[in-house]
């Protein structure tokens, strides 16, 4: 096709380091975050201790994953129930279970990490904070390669199905006449 980029859409190839290596290699431009960045979006601990040290509030979690339902219950213990046992590189919902008590947290770890392993290929877990009543609100960022960086204000994706979003609404209702929680949360 003589193309000198490539847009990967959302999902599936967006969110996958390796096909962004891929055309970086081939030659070509690809408009989406780096390899490196992929990767780090994709590991949540990674994620996490990102955001941490940029000084981004994250819940109560573990900083590492973790790969046995012993050290699991040491954690759970540290964070206090309920928590949200996640797959470490995880999306979409996989690898997620909610647990509410120590009896019901080495069936629920066993499961997520078999479907871990299955969606991600990876048996790696991690603990949060369960939060039950909150809202989903992100902020979508660009940047080009000359270090100029762009907001594309909120949305929020609270209305979510098994952990996966279901309607993304811009702008976010849940910040309805919060213009200056609204301009921190879009600070760049």
């Amino acid at each position: 096709s003589n193309a000198d980029a490539i847009h990967p859409g959302y999902g599936f190839l967006s969110e996958n380091a390796d096909f962004a290596k891929a055309v970086a290699d081939a030659g070509l431009i690809f408009i989406g975050p780096p390899p490196e960045v992929i990767h780090s979006m994709g590991s949540k601990t990674e994620a996490r201790q990102m955001m941490e040290n940029a000084g981004v509030p994250v819940v109560p979690g573990d900083k590492t994953g973790i790969k046995t339902a012993e050290k699991a219950l040491i954690s759970a213990r540290n964070i206090g129930y309920p928590v949200l046992i996640k797959a470490a590189m995880g999306g979409g919902g996989k690898g997620m279970r909610v647990v509410h008590s120590a009896d019901d947290l080495h069936t629920a770890f066993e499961a997520a990490r078999r479907e871990a392993i299955a969606a991600f290929n990876d048996d790696e877990i991690y603990l949060e904070k369960y939060i039950a009543i909150s809202r989903h609100v992100e902020v979508q960022i660009l940047a080009d390669q000359h270090g100029k960086c762009i907001h594309l204000y909120e949305r929020e994706c609270s209305i979510q199905r098994r952990h996966q979003k279901v309607i993304e609404e811009a702008p976010a209702p849940a910040l309805k006449g919060q213009s200056e929680l609204r301009e921190r949360m879009s600070e760049i």
